[in-house]
């Protein structure tokens, strides 16, 4: 059975309060992560090879549906220590659907990951929630805790994005 998350994606407005909040919900000093994903094409769900600094990766898989509001994504994480390499095979096997960078301040509140994003080639900052799911929680108990977090960090339902990153960067041409 594939792991999940219930997720938000969101524009934020005042990145200095949501980092405050988000300071002092999870009570420690954010983890600065950089992350290179490379999609590629697949006939279902969203596959990307995740590229860190040193020189590890992740391959992921995962499928959610493009709507607003807490959305639940399925996912498969497998560990690479050649994403160079890897990344060479599946653009030959399935070609590059497109590319995201960004810098994530991570905060972890309880079970859930609160990512700060700045994306490069996207004006602003994004917060992304995963909240992840234990195996004796269901769906609703992760949007429930997505949507007082939400509420807890300031993010407002009208700044909810739908879809991912790639899909904003595609957007702009």
């Amino acid at each position: 059975m594939m792991a999940q998350n219930a997720e938000i994606k969101a524009r934020v407005n005042d990145v200095d309060a949501l980092e405050i909040a988000a300071r002092r919900l999870s009570g420690r000093t954010p983890e600065i992560i950089f992350q290179d994903d490379t999609f590629f094409n697949v006939p279902n769900g969203r596959l990307k090879l995740r590229k860190f600094r040193n020189d590890a990766g992740e391959l992921i898989f995962y499928d959610r549906p493009d709507s607003s509001g807490p959305k639940i994504s399925t996912y498969s994480k497998t560990d690479t220590s050649e994403p160079d390499i890897l990344a060479k095979t599946l653009e030959m096997a399935l070609g590059i659907r497109g590319r995201v960078q960004k810098t994530r301040k991570l905060y972890m509140v309880d079970q859930t990951r609160v990512h700060i994003d700045k994306v490069e080639k996207l004006p602003g900052f994004y917060a992304e929630l995963e909240v992840c799911l234990n195996e004796d929680q269901t769906p609703e108990d992760g949007k429930v805790i997505a949507e007082k977090l939400m509420e807890q960090l300031g993010i407002d339902k009208a700044d909810l994005l739908t879809g991912a990153y790639l899909d904003l960067l595609q957007n702009q041409d």
